[in-house]
């Protein structure tokens, strides 16, 4: 590529014969192991196609219909999953807990009586097999959870809907025995 017409005050006896790269080298950057002819284009912006669309990994590209539809139903049903395992992780918690302590002391109550406040305390032993169990239950949590927000961002909007749908009939379906407790510490789920 010749830059003789673009010297923005640079001396005119500069020597160009060496820029010898491309203007295809120019405009991409080489990455190592990467074919440039694979490359897709990340969309930044809600869309709804099926065709190059990547999911999650370099190998897994959608391309045809049938292929997003099978998509959507395994986005769906790991949506539905994700939020049986949150569920399923409570519950569980619940039938773990081990030692449960009533400690009653006296606070002062109106026209000057005395009343006993009684608190429990619910513990759970670290070094036992429920805790492990939530450990790794909460491992795969986690990573269900990237994953799915990983899906959401490549903003496809069958793959976004399949997420939403997902999780909204998973919590239809696990949640309606929950116990309802507001956690005012829990930001985001």
């Amino acid at each position: 590529m010749n830059h003789s017409h673009s010297n923005h005050g640079m001396s005119a006896s500069m020597d160009t014969s060496s820029d010898t790269h491309t203007e295809h080298q120019h405009l991409t950057t080489a990455v190592p192991g990467h074919d440039h002819s694979s490359m897709s284009m990340m969309h930044m912006t809600f869309y709804f196609g099926y065709h190059h669309v990547e999911l999650l990994f370099s190998g897994l590209m959608i391309n045809t219909a049938g292929e997003m539809a099978g998509a959507f139903v395994a986005v769906f049903l790991l949506a539905m999953f994700y939020e049986g395992l949150k569920i399923g992780r409570e519950s569980l918690l619940r039938k773990s807990q081990v030692s449960i302590r009533y400690n009653s002391m006296p606070v002062p109550g109106p026209n000057g009586t005395t009343l006993m406040e009684t608190h429990k305390t619910v513990g759970q032993q670290m070094l036992s097999l429920p805790h492990l169990l939530q450990t790794v239950l909460h491992i795969v949590q986690v990573v269900v959870s990237y994953f799915l927000m990983l899906i959401f961002m490549t903003y496809n909007g069958y793959l976004c809907i399949a997420v939403a749908a997902g999780a909204g009939t998973g919590y239809f379906f696990f949640s309606w025995k929950k116990a309802v407790v507001v956690d005012i510490t829990e930001h985001c789920h």
